[in-house]
């Protein structure tokens, strides 16, 4: 591990090289281990390839970095990093010490307000709101993981499927909260109850406090996955990862009423025929959107399964 310093300390970054299939897991370990910011970007000089069929469509040797305030200790960061990936081995990685050198404001100018679906705008903290437009709806969530933000392809995918719904006036489950952003946006697009489930601890704290931010805490309800009740839905939302999609399959249909919405991403396009053959005992689903090379799968309960 590297530790380079020429500054006092304001920030660590700590920066992984890894394969494209390892990069999405150990962003999301990162921001679980309490990254300000996760960012992806090549680490080799193929920098973006054309993918041959089968493969992962991200570069073939990817930087995965995460921004971290300057007070953490990165050996327990990396130590539960290790812990988070295992059995898999930890990637090569080195420990950057920051100057402030107003890297606050470089990360914020890198994200402004966005509109998904032509309804849900998502508005950074630190930004003017903007003027909505009649039937528009605002969700104030700062970047952080991709993941867990509509930057990345597959958040903004499941924002822009919520905006076509009907959701007034019905109960909606996040399957795999993080954030909160997807049950956020539900809430504010008229539904009656929202579901925010996950079984990171650190998602269910920043789901509670981003619906409270929002104002909309009175219809989010937070769980941990091991304790959500028995209940029926007429809309489900999952933005996880296909294998997790597919291991959950029983567990997400039946949570399903029948006539009911669903939508599931973080699936690679060639993953999609998998994902949609574990759901069949439930839901027919079909590919409703793509971007980036991830396929957002959405489908409809049967009366009495697919």
């Amino acid at each position: 591990m590297a530790v380079e310093s020429d500054a006092p300390v304001s920030w660590l970054k700590l920066r992984f090289t890894c394969d494209a299939a390892t990069a999405p897991q150990l962003a999301e370990h990162l921001e679980a281990s309490g990254a300000l910011a996760v960012s992806l970007d090549p680490a080799g000089d193929d920098a973006i390839y054309e993918p041959e069929s089968g493969t992962t469509p991200l570069w073939r040797s990817t930087g995965v970095s995460g921004l971290f305030a300057g007070d953490r200790d990165p050996g327990a960061i990396i130590a539960a990093l290790g812990e988070r990936l295992a059995p898999q081995p930890l990637p090569a990685h080195r420990v950057e010490v920051l100057a402030d050198r107003e890297w606050v404001r470089a990360h914020r100018d890198a994200f402004a307000p966005a509109c998904f679906g032509d309804r849900v705008w998502i508005v950074p903290s630190w930004s003017e709101p903007p003027t909505l437009a009649p039937g528009q709806v605002m969700v104030r969530m700062d970047p952080g993981l991709a993941f867990g933000t509509g930057s990345h392809a597959t958040t903004a995918m499941c924002l822009a499927w919520l905006a076509g719904e009907a959701l007034a006036d019905r109960e909606v489950v996040d399957y795999g909260c993080g954030s909160g952003i997807l049950a956020i946006a539900a809430a504010r697009l008229g539904a009656r109850r929202v579901w925010a489930v996950d079984n990171d601890p650190q998602a269910l704290v920043a789901a509670r406090d981003n619906a409270e931010a929002n104002a909309v805490a009175e219809r989010i309800t937070v769980r941990d996955a091991a304790d959500l009740p028995p209940l029926t839905v007429q809309v489900l939302v999952s933005n996880i990862l296909a294998n997790t999609l597919t291991a959950l399959a029983g567990t997400l249909g039946t949570l399903l009423c029948p006539g009911g919405r669903i939508a599931l991403a973080g699936i690679l396009k060639e993953q999609s025929s998998r994902v949609i053959d574990g759901f069949a005992p439930w839901c027919a689903l079909e590919p409703a959107a793509e971007q980036d090379g991830w396929v957002l799968l959405a489908g409809t309960r049967g009366e009495t399964g697919a």
